[in-house]
């Protein structure tokens, strides 16, 4: 059984642990420093009582911006990142956003190809902005109904 719930900000080494073996993006303090920034939700989508995705947002007005979405390799293609996904449209839904944004690697395809699926289009580009030299597309999800 799938269950989405929110992370209490003392568990950011829950975090740390699973963003430790998918994507290590952030060191402990930074998932400590994000859990405790104002507007910032963090939500865990766990199978069997194991977390196998994790998404960060922060709410800032009428926008939305996810800063963290991963779901454990094992899980992928499977549809938990769509579950996970459609929770973070909702919570945009409730909060009466306007936009929902993001940025992801320019040669990341499959999440390129995943955030396509949820109509995210390319507003713009930071040129070298990863350690590697890749570009960072900026993507945004308009709401229009909000």
């Amino acid at each position: 059984m799938i269950i989405i719930s929110e992370i209490n900000k003392k568990n950011y080494e829950l975090c740390f642990d699973f963003d430790s073996t998918t994507i290590s993006l952030w060191s402990v303090n930074q998932w400590k420093n994000e859990l405790n920034k104002k507007g910032v939700k963090v939500f865990g989508l766990s199978l069997s009582n194991q977390v196998i995705g994790i998404c960060s947002f922060q709410i800032i007005t009428d926008e939305i911006q996810i800063n963290y979405f991963s779901v454990n390799k094992k899980f992928r293609r499977k549809g938990y990142g769509t579950s996970l996904m459609n929770h973070v449209i909702k919570q945009c839904e409730l909060f009466k956003v306007k936009k929902l944004l993001l940025e992801v690697s320019d040669t990341n395809f499959a999440a390129l190809k995943f955030y396509r699926k949820f109509k995210f289009l390319t507003v713009g580009i930071r040129k070298n902005y990863y350690k590697d030299g890749t570009d960072s597309l900026l993507k945004e999800k308009i709401f229009t109904n909000q």
